[in-house]
């Protein structure tokens, strides 16, 4: 815990930091990569230059500034960049470098007003907020399905959308002790992690992507959309599609992530079980739509899905066989190039209370939770993924 006088000082530099917080972070970000260019392997190119991960940061640092008192009110977010860390195989002596660039950062930005005292009580709190994530992530890398990262061989690729390609992979080695997919107990909602060295690179690329199933019964199974929008170029995504073939390896970490269904809900029939979902963001969804169907048909579903047109809506055929299965079912579809608008609007028609599953583009998922709280759907009720760091939306 914290000494009181750290607490006084970083309780009052909050304002400081949601002035310049996203400054901080940027000059935080740069420092440690001209030292620590290794680390470029790890942390997401597109998310540093659309200034998500800048974001991100910043949020959590202020976050952690408002709570430093009592910490485990920020648990759930704090799980959730866990997860994150562990796919992504962040180790505990990468905390020190974090901490050490992310200091200076403060003090560079501040000059003069960064006196002894405020460097002092950040360092002390930057060690407290390192130490439970620290512990946290112990805690996953003990009970992950694997270590590090896995070769996987594709035995499946195939185009569920114009843009989308779904990949099954399989443990290259079938007598792998280390994995044995039998044995997998996989949680529709989940993502794996993908380490790739894409040829116009200059890094080691890693990403995350959503399984579309909880399924291992004839691999695992991920979905990968072709990110080439807005004039950016998806260096993994474009490497995945274009050169890994069927026959070819491919290195993951093991699943991760909370984005889960309440297990609690899943077997009655009084709370309906809403999904909503946009563009590839189906995949967490399609894979939470299989569970439920398995597990109880007989609960109302609401599903609703968005996209660009007929030909960019993904794992259409696999979404109305589920569907079929179901016994309760609304199924709703926007094609945004027809004028059909998914808003606030249209959401007020869902039923309530539900339990609400949310997984898009950013843009998409700031409107739909905005949309779903200003609706009064309480935020138990309300759970969401997001294609980018999670903090950024405000969690």
């Amino acid at each position: 815990m914290a000494s009181p006088k750290t607490l006084e000082i970083v309780k009052a530099t909050v304002p400081v930091l949601e002035e310049h917080g996203t400054t901080i972070t940027t000059v935080f970000y740069k420092n440690m990569f001209d030292e620590h260019p290794e680390l470029l392997d790890i942390f997401n190119e597109t998310n540093q230059k659309l200034g998500r991960q800048q974001t991100a940061l910043a949020m959590t640092v202020l976050a952690a500034a408002k709570h430093l008192d009592k910490l485990a009110t920020l648990l759930p977010q704090v799980t959730q960049i866990s997860h994150k860390h562990r796919a992504l195989q962040i180790q505990p002596e990468h905390y020190p470098i974090v901490g050490k660039h992310l200091i200076g950062a403060i003090k560079e930005v501040l000059g003069e007003a960064a006196t002894d005292d405020i460097i002092n009580a950040w360092t002390e709190a930057y060690d407290e907020i390192a130490s439970v994530f620290i512990q946290i992530e112990h805690g996953m890398y003990e009970a992950a399905m694997w270590e590090g990262f896995e070769p996987f061989k594709v035995t499946q690729k195939i185009a569920v959308a114009t843009d989308i390609a779904a990949f099954t992979v399989v443990p290259v080695n079938e007598n792998n002790q280390n994995i044995d997919l039998g044995k997998l107990n996989l949680t529709a909602g989940q993502y794996i992690t993908v380490k790739t060295d894409p040829k116009d690179s200059d890094h080691i690329a890693l990403r995350h992507y959503s399984l579309y199933s909880a399924s291992t019964d004839n691999g695992i199974q991920f979905a990968v959309r072709r990110d080439n929008r807005n004039e950016h170029h998806g260096l993994v995504s474009n490497h995945l599609h274009d050169d890994l073939e069927v026959g070819d390896t491919v290195l993951l970490s093991a699943p991760a992530g909370d984005f889960a269904l309440n297990e609690a809900l899943i077997s009655q029939n009084e709370i309906p079980l809403v999904l909503v979902s946009a563009g590839v963001g189906v995949t967490p969804v399609l894979s939470m739509l299989e569970a439920q169907v398995l597990s109880n048909p007989q609960r109302p579903i609401v599903w609703v899905y968005a996209c660009q047109n007929q030909s960019h809506h993904a794992f259409n055929t696999e979404v109305n066989e589920l569907l079929e299965k179901a016994e309760n079912v609304e199924k709703h579809i926007f094609y945004f190039e027809s004028g059909q608008i998914l808003d606030a609007e249209w959401l007020a028609q869902l039923p309530k209370p539900a339990d609400i599953y949310v997984c898009g583009s950013m843009p998409f998922m700031d409107s739909m939770i905005d949309a779903l709280v200003a609706l009064e759907h309480g935020v138990d009720s309300v759970h969401y993924e997001p294609f980018g760091p999670k903090m950024s939306l405000g969690g």
